[in-house]
């Protein structure tokens, strides 16, 4: 049976994205976007100020799929079953002794140092001039602290937009990656106000951005590839983490849609880049309840699962469990490119921060005690999922 129905779903892909309903969308006129805010929603036409006027202002989970379109025909293609059937990992953690030096290495002070240059930023968002420069912050930084170790490989990731993404890559001898995720941009609910994105998500940069030092001070070489991904545009309907999942396309993708990519990141882009796991990290400095949470819809299970074994091993931290809807971060990408996917978070839903998208998100709403605490978390994770 599962045999038969691996075949099905396979077959159900090709149909999909060589059908006429794949083709491109065309919109009524230059310059709007197509956002959608359901799997089922087969998605609206607006401009940019609509966009913003009609989701962001209002904190309506959306995605952006005006240039990622194709990324939609392969999400109808897989179903739960798919994704449970492509992914295993192990039952607990089993690298405890190889990551501890590492942990004994984080820095509080170096995260507290650098959420404040972000946070300094009038806005990080994505059209903006000062989102540009943020981007060339990050980019600066990561290539500052990735400088301990020559083989690290810094690169941006360019989109339609001015704000570029941001990948380092470990190299590893396996020929699959690992990849940790926080989107640097911000947003406020006004337009054109101030948004020092403190929480959301200065807290989650900050956090890869200290375990990559420390990965690559101690100049840790990982079986799996590393890759450490810094996404611009997620506030505009994760536009910067759609743009490098339909870049790396899925191997389910048919050849000729995958040659079709001129991959700016990818490795091959005949067999499309393998990608065993993804973490995001959105939001992880503001928790009353002092929890890390992972969240449990449009993600991996088995990883999530998994996932849950790590944060009593490498946090002082207890866990708690939450959903988060439909494209309400950069994880939801990944999950559509059919890449195991999981999302980790400092609270859930009904108590996160309440200044996000907002003037209120400011650098003094944050705890790096339990920032230090994700840290921790993350690079256990990058450990044990080295040797996946």
């Amino acid at each position: 049976m599962l045999v038969s129905n691996i075949f099905s779903l396979l077959a159900l892909a090709s149909l999909v994205v060589s059908s006429p309903s794949a083709s491109r969308p065309i919109p009524r006129k230059e310059d709007m976007r197509l956002v959608k805010t359901s799997e089922d929603d087969p998605g609206v036409w607006v401009t940019e100020a609509e966009k913003f006027a009609k989701f962001i202002s209002k904190k309506i989970n959306f995605v952006d799929i005006t240039e990622t379109w194709e990324l939609e025909s392969l999400a109808a293609s897989e179903d739960v079953a798919m994704r449970e059937y492509r992914a295993s990992f192990p039952s607990g953690p089993t690298h405890q002794s190889v990551a501890a030096p590492l942990i004994s290495l984080l820095s509080q002070s170096n995260m507290q140092i650098w959420a404040g240059a972000l946070t300094n930023f009038y806005t990080r968002y994505y059209t903006s001039s000062t989102g540009t420069l943020a981007a060339d912050w990050v980019y600066n930084k990561v290539v500052s602290v990735a400088s301990a170790n020559p083989a690290i490989t810094v690169s941006k990731f360019t989109h339609s937009y001015n704000q570029p993404s941001v990948i380092a890559k470990i190299p590893g001898t396996s020929g699959a990656s690992v990849i940790v995720s926080a989107h640097f941009d911000s947003t406020s609910s006004v337009a054109g106000g101030r948004a020092p994105g403190a929480d959301d998500n200065a807290s989650g940069v900050v956090v890869i951005l200290e375990a990559l030092r420390v990965v690559a001070l101690t100049k840790y070489k990982p079986g799996n590839t590393l890759e450490f991904h810094f996404y611009s545009g997620e506030e505009g309907g994760l536009l910067g983490s759609r743009d490098v999942m339909d870049n790396c396309s899925s191997p389910l993708l048919p050849q000729d849609v995958r040659q079709r990519r001129k991959p700016k990141h990818c490795t091959d882009v005949k067999k499309g880049i393998k990608v065993k796991a993804l973490v995001n990290q959105d939001m992880t400095g503001y928790s009353p309840n002092n929890v890390i949470a992972i969240f449990t819809d449009y993600v991996s299970t088995p990883l999530t699962n998994f996932l849950k074994t790590l944060v009593p091993v490498y946090t002082q931290l207890p866990i708690a469990t939450d959903v988060c809807g439909y494209g309400c971060s950069d994880h939801a990408s990944a999950y559509s490119a059919g890449y195991p996917a999981a999302y980790v978070a400092d609270e859930v839903i009904a108590d996160s921060s309440p200044y996000i998208h907002s003037a209120k998100d400011t650098y003094s709403t944050l705890s790096f005690p339990h920032i230090l605490q994700h840290a921790k978390f993350t690079i256990g994770f990058l450990v044990e999922g080295s040797y996946f």
